[in-house]
Order: structure tokens, then sequence, then C-alpha cells
């Protein structure tokens, strides 16, 4: 076997580990304060207060699907909305600025967003728990 032979599973296993669980802890953060700040920005936002436990779907629930590859796509697409919703709803104002080193102030959001957009059209590959369903 060639030391730098293309591997896309282990690539998309890495993928799938990185952004679920960087975003699982922001999900586990969020449960162990509370929903009281995001039910605030919600109904700020002229939006019904109960929306605000679509964080722990899209920060919890998505991740550890993703984490595991069962449903990855739909999982990644749930994601991709959550992450599209908190954009809107706490950085709109960001969208198009640039940090003092000029780095755009959402890289991390878009991080979030655009890798779990890969796994919507990629899958969660061979080292998924789901393979070959229409889920997935």
């Amino acid at each position: 076997m060639k030391t730098l032979e293309r591997n896309t599973d282990l690539g998309l296993l890495i993928l799938r580990l990185s952004v679920g669980i960087s975003m699982l802890l922001h999900g586990i953060a969020k449960l162990s304060h509370g929903a009281g700040m995001i039910e605030q920005m919600v109904e700020g936002a002229g939006l019904p207060s109960f929306i605000a436990y679509g964080v722990y779907v899209g920060e919890i629930i998505a991740p550890l699907f993703i984490i595991f590859g069962y449903g990855t796509r739909v999982a990644a697409a749930i994601f991709v909305f959550n992450m599209l919703v908190a954009v809107s709803l706490a950085h709109s104002g960001d969208i198009f600025s640039l940090n003092e080193t000029g780095g755009w102030i959402l890289e991390l959001q878009g991080l979030y967003i655009f890798g779990a957009l890969a796994l919507v059209f990629t899958g969660g590959g061979k080292y998924a728990l789901s393979k070959k369903h229409i889920w997935d």
C-alpha cells in the first residue's frame, strides 16, 4: 500500500468527526446553560420561543448522527439549516465583515456550514454505520 494513496472514506470520516465533535461541544455547552439566551434571540426576531429548542436538534442530535455516520446526509442538512438560522439570528450584521487581520468574521460558522454541506452531497463514506439507505 502506498503511503499517500487516496482514501476518500478516511477523509470523510475525518470530516464527520471534526464537524460533528466540534459542534457537539457547542451543543453540550448550550444544554448545560439552558435555552434562555437562545429563546431571547428567537423571540427578539418575532418567532415563537419553542423554536429555540431546535438548537438541541441541530447542535446535539444531528452532530451525533454525523459522528456515527448514521443518516449522515439528512443530519448534515439539518445541521446546515441550524447554522443558517444561527447566523441569521445572531450574526447577520457580520456576513460581509472582516476581522482586524483580514479574516472573515464568520469563518468558524462558514467552516461548519460548508463542511456539513460537503457531507450532504457525499454521505458518510464506508466508515459509517449506515450504508446504502435512502436517507444516506
